[in-house]
């Protein structure tokens, strides 16, 4: 009996494995995409350029980026796709945000790299929130494909190895091996050799403890957001069939 057979689930909703979704109307997939893209370029334009500080109990005082306040919201969503969706339906996800990011650059490169009109003084302010050295943008694009890929994989692993049971241990699962892959991939990448050695580990283990604790506390928010998705879509995909490779677009 196959894993899907097994599953009880709430009224109105049916397990069905990732293939079956072939030509079937999904209602809100476009919105999520849409969502997850604006979470991804927010927090990457507006989010990265502040470095901020909080003293917290028993820890005193922590560094992190600013952008990691609401860039797990995207991992959040991301685990949201996988979980309803499906890995393949995520991974298209997940190239539409990598595109948009590399627009979203490129934009702003032109933008900050044109002339300015005579007795327009804006152009260092402009250049200061907008303008990205490419080692940061490479490796925040770099990071952010493999992290995203590494997160719906486990999770998507999980569901069919738990028979969609415990949707807890996924999401934080697949959490920590996410972002440890972002976390290994961005900070030494971006600046192993610009700071001290020791202030790249400790900026990357801050915020990566941050983001996985973050996404831990955020638990309860995905289980309704799970639930009232597919509620919506009346489904719940397996991928008990799928092709796991990144390297793809189609469903």
């Amino acid at each position: 009996m196959s894993v899907i057979s097994e599953i009880a689930e709430p009224a109105g909703v049916t397990a069905v494995a990732a293939d079956a979704l072939a030509g079937r109307q999904l209602r809100f997939y476009d919105f999520a995409m849409a969502a997850f893209a604006v979470i991804l370029i927010c927090s990457n334009l507006i989010g990265a350029g502040k470095q901020a500080a909080v003293t917290l109990p028993f820890f005193g005082q922590m560094t992190f980026g600013a952008g990691i306040l609401f860039f797990p919201l995207g991992y959040v969503l991301g685990d949201v796709l996988t979980e309803v969706y499906g890995y393949a339906r995520a991974r298209r996800v997940v190239w539409v945000g990598f595109t948009a990011s590399i627009f979203t650059a490129f934009m702003a490169f032109v933008v900050v790299s044109i002339p300015p009109a005579p007795g327009w003084d804006g152009q260092e302010t402009l250049a200061a929130v907008f303008g990205q050295t490419p080692r940061i943008f490479l490796a925040s694009i770099t990071a952010f494909w493999a992290g995203e890929f590494a997160n719906s994989f486990v999770l998507a692993r999980m569901k069919v190895w738990t028979g969609g049971k415990h949707l807890w241990t996924r999401t934080i699962g697949s959490t920590v091996v996410g972002q440890g892959v972002d976390s290994l991939i961005f900070y030494p990448l971006a600046f192993l050799g610009v700071w001290d050695t020791s202030a790249v580990i400790t900026v990357a283990l801050t915020n990566y403890g941050l983001k996985v604790l973050w996404e831990a506390l955020l638990t309860p928010v995905t289980y309704r957001i799970v639930a009232w998705f597919k509620r919506a879509e009346g489904l719940d995909v397996f991928d008990t069939a799928t092709d796991f490779s990144p390297f793809k677009t189609r469903v």
